[in-house]
């Protein structure tokens, strides 16, 4: 990889073997093996069988989750926040498992859409609830750095599964307790607002 950065700097007209770009392959590799950690991570294992039996069937939520995650388009960051819910049926996860599992997902080459599927898709697959909802809402630097150049705008993405779904006032009771700073909302008939990551030239 160090080989590859390097001729990655050349090619952007830089000298490799200045002094301040001396130690930039090393360091490049290293941030870029954290930034996709989630790859080499298994749910499991994050999991660690913190599931319990709980009679408790009302409205979990874990909100404002901050993520930094990868366009997979470009290579450039995009971050924000993740709020959870889920309705237990038999079971409630712990708490702290919900972050780390959107951290598994969020440090991957992503798009927003995917990410926030895979945790609503997970956490229903580990939990078996009644319902999850996931909201994710992010601010692209490939949209803000470069292409349209649009420094204010941000991303929203749901995934309603279950009960969020099928009942529309156990979905805008999770809205409207999270509310989203962009005011959007997600129902079940209309999009929720989005201006996620395009593929440009």
């Amino acid at each position: 990889m160090h080989d590859l950065i390097r001729q990655l700097l050349a090619e952007l007209g830089e000298d490799p073997s200045r002094e301040g770009l001396l130690n930039t392959p090393k360091r490049v590799e290293k941030a870029l093996k954290f930034l996709t950690s989630g790859y080499d991570a298994n749910i499991d294992d994050v999991v660690n069988g913190a599931l319990f039996t709980v009679d408790y069937s009302e409205m979990v939520i874990v909100k404002d989750i901050d993520f930094y995650s990868m366009c997979e388009h470009h290579l450039l960051p995009f971050f924000g926040k993740c709020h959870v819910a889920y309705i237990p049926s038999t079971k409630v996860i712990g708490l702290s498992k919900i972050p780390r599992i959107v951290d598994v997902f969020s440090r991957r080459l992503q798009v927003q859409e995917r990410l926030t599927n895979q945790i609503a898709d997970t956490l229903r697959d580990i939990v078996r609830p009644l319902g999850v909802a996931v909201v994710v809402e992010a601010t692209h630097l490939c949209m803000s750095m470069r292409g349209v150049e649009k420094q204010n705008s941000f991303a929203v993405t749901s995934a309603m599964v279950g009960a969020f779904h099928d009942q529309a006032r156990t979905r805008m009771e999770f809205l409207e307790l999270i509310k989203l700073r962009s005011g959007a909302s997600a129902t079940r008939d209309s999009a929720p607002t989005s201006l996620a990551c395009m593929v440009e030239d």
